[in-house]
């Protein structure tokens, strides 16, 4: 595996890197929020522009053939950590159950762990993939629920946490058999080293 540092200037790795930096005005928003209610407009256009941001750096990466290694690094990095700046945020002000963000923030550092270790394994970065994407999407959907303060006691919210749990904990095993699964085709010799 090869990661070439000058990649870092092409078009969606600066995305990656730009969604990653969106802490800084996140952060601040949570900050101020109690001494405004209508920050937490700003902090669901903010939610938007990330998560857009998602969709358009990989969007572009597969239609000008784009897609790095440090691109496969900084991608979903950037996703962890500005889901879990945020997570920690809302759990600050109270917004989130303390279970819920253990729960994210402990799938996110095995995925990250597990991620390492698969890398060193086997030489090459384990991609993203559609069920990943889609358990982000739902912490996301489930963040922006707690930021314009959907009752927690209604039934739309409490549907919302049990899919995002639930996808969490379906994701982390996904991440587990696909890694299990590399290795065992890397000890039989089956994947192509860079």
């Amino acid at each position: 595996m090869r990661i070439e540092l000058n990649e870092i200037k092409h078009l969606p790795n600066l995305i990656s890197l730009f969604r990653l930096f969106l802490i800084i005005p996140f952060t601040f928003l949570f900050r101020i929020i109690s001494t405004n209610g209508s920050i937490r407009y700003y902090i669901v256009i903010l939610c938007l522009i990330a998560f857009l941001s998602d969709l358009l750096d990989g969007l572009i990466a597969r239609k000008t053939n784009k897609i790095t290694e440090l691109g496969k690094i900084i991608d979903p990095i950037a996703d962890k950590i500005l889901v879990g700046v945020i997570a920690l945020n809302l759990f600050f002000i109270h917004q989130i159950p303390t279970y819920y963000l253990i729960i994210v923030l402990l799938r996110d550092i095995l995925i990250f762990i597990g991620g390492i270790f698969i890398t060193r394994k086997i030489g090459k970065v384990l991609p993203s993939n559609i069920l990943g994407k889609i358990t982000v999407l739902s912490i996301g959907l489930f963040i922006l629920i707690n930021v314009v303060q959907i009752n927690p006691e209604s039934h739309f919210y409490k549907i919302f946490i049990y899919i995002s749990i639930m996808l969490c904990v379906i994701s982390l095993a996904g991440y587990i058999l696909r890694a299990v699964e590399l290795l065992r085709w890397n000890k039989n010799g089956t994947i192509q080293h860079n």
